[in-house]
């Protein structure tokens, strides 16, 4: 619709040492890509992000400093956030690296929680470097969480033709299976399914719940976790109103995903999920958090330090991210 309000976007460059800088420099140099929101880029300084990019970067309207951003910003900017970036690791793990990552997020989080923009976009971060520089969050999505008050999140994943949902994420496999439970699956469905409706656009959305075992168990055969657990979330998210269907077999529930049986598949544990979807769209996944108050997207891959610096990034998964924020937000009006 004509005037309406472009949806503002912040988009932190990630670790320095990584290849987030390449990517959204990249990404952003397409005027397309521009066009879609009112985008604040949030990093070092414009020297640094050249220089930390391999090349040039977009030129943008309004250089400010963290301080100065103190109202919405429209067209390309940079907010410059104050880092130390002399123990910075070329194209390795560090605590220059986790520290600016983190910085960089905080700005941003604050700018949303402020109102100054809608959403939040974010480039990739190394857990090593955060580690490395004393913070305890496995990831970016409980660090939002935490800074969101946000008691439920989830994970959900858009590439190509699929989109999937994670009941548990950052774990080991054996603690991921230990985690299962009515509760989790239940509330991975109903966070789904609101974001189908409101972000996504689908009236009546229909998932696909994954078992956790070969065969879905195979009635008890191979695991009881699907009739003791998986079985009963099933029926309790019906009840609720969601169309949820299974425990399907997991290696059929991608293909017909991928048939059109499904909106979403909703997946037991971090891999079960990420396979299928980085096989169809390695370069063009997007990582979505699910139950907070503001959008949220990232590119779904590492800082990939063995090619920082080289000039060789695919920045698709960085653009992806970018529209499909923007696409949310505009349904979300």
């Amino acid at each position: 619709m004509a005037g309406t309000p472009k949806p503002r976007l912040a988009l932190t460059l990630g670790d320095p040492a990584g290849i987030g800088p390449e990517v959204a420099a990249k990404a952003l140099s397409d005027g397309q890509v521009r066009g879609l929101a009112d985008i604040t880029v949030v990093g070092p300084s414009l020297d640094e992000w050249t220089r930390l990019a391999g090349g040039a970067v977009p030129t943008p309207d309004a250089v400010l400093e963290a301080e100065a951003w103190n109202a919405p910003l429209s067209g390309l900017n940079l907010i410059t956030v104050p880092v130390d970036l002399s123990d910075l690791a070329p194209a390795a793990p560090s605590r220059g690296g986790g520290e600016a990552s983190v910085r960089f997020i905080r700005t941003a989080i604050d700018a949303a929680r402020d109102g100054r923009v809608d959403g939040i976009v974010t480039g990739p971060i190394s857990k090593h470097a955060i580690r490395l520089a004393g913070y305890p969050w496995p990831g970016h999505t409980e660090l939002l969480a935490e800074a969101f008050g946000a008691d439920e999140v989830a994970m959900l994943f858009a590439g190509g033709p699929l989109r999937v949902v994670l009941v548990t994420i950052h774990v080991a496999l054996a603690e991921a299976i230990r985690l299962l439970s009515v509760e989790r699956i239940v509330t991975a469905c109903r966070l789904a399914d609101d974001a189908l409706r409101w972000r996504f656009g689908l009236a009546e959305p229909r998932m696909g719940v994954c078992g956790l075992n070969p065969h879905a168990g195979e009635e008890g055969r191979f695991g009881t976790e699907e009739r003791e657990v998986i079985e009963p979330a099933i029926a309790a998210a019906r009840e609720a109103g969601i169309r949820a269907a299974g425990p399907l077999p997991p290696d059929t529930a991608f293909h017909q995903a991928l048939a059109g049986e499904f909106d979403l598949v909703v997946a037991m544990y971090h891999d079960q999920g990420l396979i299928a979807v980085k096989t169809v769209a390695f370069e063009e996944s997007v990582n979505v958090t699910l139950g907070l108050p503001i959008v949220r997207t990232s590119v779904d891959h590492g800082t990939a330090y063995d090619i920082a610096g080289r000039g060789r990034a695919d920045p698709r998964s960085m653009t992806a991210a970018i529209r499909l924020a923007a696409e949310m937000l505009g349904r979300g009006r």
